[in-house]
């Protein structure tokens, strides 16, 4: 981030603090006006001629770029997915809480792997569960995988929409 002196052109494309286009005017002109309302003069990108500049209060600048860093990561990293565990005989109350929590991943953009541990012949009620919370939870996110019985758990992945 390249702000106020450290810019070498010598004509730079200014947007005000309100996001207005002051126009293309001389860099010393731009610092000057910067000086003025007490901002700094952000150097958007070297790769236009002229360079377009930002007024920009002191503090948020920084502050910017550091949100543009960690959205690129984010975005870099894809969506994770989270589990949560319930079981087979889950009392309604406790049902609409996981939902909601299975909601609110699903709102944030990450996968929901949902798992419901199996004891004795609870195979059947488990799947039945497992194919509510589904059709309940389809307005946010689509089956990834289709409901998998094995041993102890049945389990089921949900991508966010």
């Amino acid at each position: 981030m390249i702000k106020n002196e450290k810019i070498k052109a010598s004509e730079v494309q200014v947007t005000g603090l309100q996001g207005e286009d002051l126009g293309v005017m001389s860099t010393k002109d731009a610092l000057a006006l910067a000086k003025k309302l007490k901002v700094d003069l952000v150097c958007t990108s070297l790769m236009s001629s002229p360079p377009p500049c930002k007024l920009i209060g002191a503090g948020s600048a920084k502050q910017e770029a550091l949100q543009e860093k960690q959205q690129a990561r984010k975005q870099e990293q894809g969506p994770k997915v989270k589990e949560l565990r319930l079981t087979a005989n889950i009392e309604d109350h406790d049902l609409e809480t996981k939902r909601q929590q299975a909601e609110r991943i699903l709102k944030g953009g990450d996968a929901v792997l949902l798992v419901v541990k199996i004891s004795g012949k609870e195979g059947a009620k488990a799947k039945e569960l497992l194919e509510r919370l589904v059709k309940e939870l389809g307005s946010h996110g689509k089956k990834h995988t289709g409901i998998q019985l094995s041993g102890k758990q049945a389990a089921v992945q949900l991508d966010p929409l």
